[in-house]
């Protein structure tokens, strides 16, 4: 006997309040209209306001619910104050899905201080202060949450030919997931991660400016369309994801070695 339907796949995300971050372009764009399809209110957020009401438009013109709030993620102060903004437009964020990321193309005795503060407050003290803001709200309001890191296959493989840094906040983000499921499992939270390949976005289209089309080399020789990641992202923030905590899915369609 079970208490859930056959099949248990339900992505309906009614009543949920979503926020993503690194929405004005690419994967997080992708991932914000995902969301608001499935029935939930998505405050998208980032740095570009513009790029941001645009987004917001085109998901309340599909009939969805969006919000836009400026913030920058390295900045600890806004990125309570994005939290803050959030309940005041739909209420506890109980979807979280830390996307912003900046790479570096730097070999790892060539990088400035700052860029090296840059890279490593963007792609790992942001996602972990956030997660730990939105974290803290739903333990004391004893709400569940569904949170998913965005991390990279880069995390995994690295060729030595620079963005050393970038590969090392990714693994840290991978650690951090499963660090933070560990700690909250018991309070009805589940944290997760995404490894995607190389994707079309603005970001790979800078790495192919610099090193040509290295999808060449792929063995189907193709760059991933953020549509192939809906149905991942959709999974871990859905319900149909209930019992899995602390997973870092890998998507890249057999571009590198494991």
């Amino acid at each position: 006997m079970t208490d859930f339907p056959l099949p248990n796949n339900s992505t309906d995300l009614s009543g949920q309040v979503a926020l993503v971050t690194g929405t004005t372009s690419g994967l997080g764009r992708r991932f914000a209209k995902v969301l608001a399809n499935a029935g939930a209110q998505v405050v998208v957020t980032g740095r570009r306001y513009d790029r941001l009401e645009e987004l917001a438009a085109e998901i309340q013109a599909d009939g969805g619910q969006a919000a836009p709030v400026q913030v920058d993620v390295t900045d600890a102060a806004q990125l309570v104050s994005m939290v803050d903004q959030a309940e005041a437009a739909f209420g506890p964020v109980q979807i979280l899905v830390n996307n912003a990321g900046i790479p570096d193309a730097e070999r790892a005795t060539r990088m400035s201080v700052e860029l090296v503060d840059a890279v490593l407050d963007t792609n790992l003290r942001g996602p972990y202060l956030l997660s730990c803001e939105v974290a803290k709200r739903l333990i004391e309001q004893e709400l569940p949450g569904r949170m998913v890191n965005i991390s990279s296959m880069g995390a995994f493989n690295y060729t030595g030919q620079g963005a050393a840094l970038y590969s090392i906040s990714k693994a840290a983000i991978n650690r951090m997931t499963e660090a933070l499921a560990i700690e909250w499992v018991k309070f009805g939270i589940n944290v997760n991660g995404i490894a995607p390949g190389a994707f079309s976005s603005e970001m790979m289209d800078g790495m192919l400016e610099r090193l040509g089309d290295f999808s060449v080399h792929f063995p189907r020789k193709r760059l991933g369309d953020p549509a192939q990641l809906d149905s991942t992202v959709l999974y871990l923030c859905s319900p149909a994801s209930e019992f899995v905590t602390g997973t870092v899915v890998k998507v890249d369609d057999g571009q590198g070695p494991r």
